[in-house]
């Protein structure tokens, strides 16, 4: 068995949300990008904080084929283009770890100059995610639409 017919060891949150997303069930889709999806974090502890999801799901990037591999992280850097220039971001964080969620995913974190301190200058996961607002598809309706209309161009 090759590295991309290996099956991850069990179905994740990352197989359910990327199942939905087939079924056109899922309120935080952004676009259907050539490797996979891009969706809005279920909680925006940072506005715009979005995943990219691989469709088929594997289980890391080096169980891509080399060609995949190289689309999976053109979309992701895509996907990082248009929320920097919708959101006026001052940069983006990339991160793939899929060490509690063992399938392969992309974070891609909007960060801002006005940021408070000391978290403007720590990784993404110094923020309390618990109490961060939940995606709500209709209060963030415009964001939706200029993150859409920015990877149709």
């Amino acid at each position: 068995m090759s590295t991309v017919d290996r099956p991850t060891a069990k179905p994740t949150a990352i197989h359910r949300r990327v199942e939905a997303l087939r079924r056109g069930l899922e309120p935080s889709c952004i676009a259907r990008l050539e490797s996979g999806w891009a969706v809005f974090g279920e909680r925006q502890f940072l506005r715009g904080y979005a995943l990219l999801l691989p469709d088929p799901v594997v289980a890391t990037l080096n169980d891509l084929p080399p060609a995949a591999r190289v689309q999976f992280l053109a979309d992701m850097a895509r996907l990082g283009d248009a929320l920097l220039a919708v959101t006026g971001a001052l940069r983006i964080n990339y991160a793939m770890f899929g060490n509690l969620e063992p399938a392969l995913h992309a974070h891609v974190v909007p960060r801002y100059r006005e940021e408070p301190s000391p978290l403007d200058v720590a990784h993404p996961w110094a923020y309390d995610w618990s109490s961060a607002p939940i995606f709500d598809a209709e209060r963030e309706r415009d964001l939706l639409s200029a993150v859409r209309a920015a990877l149709s161009v």
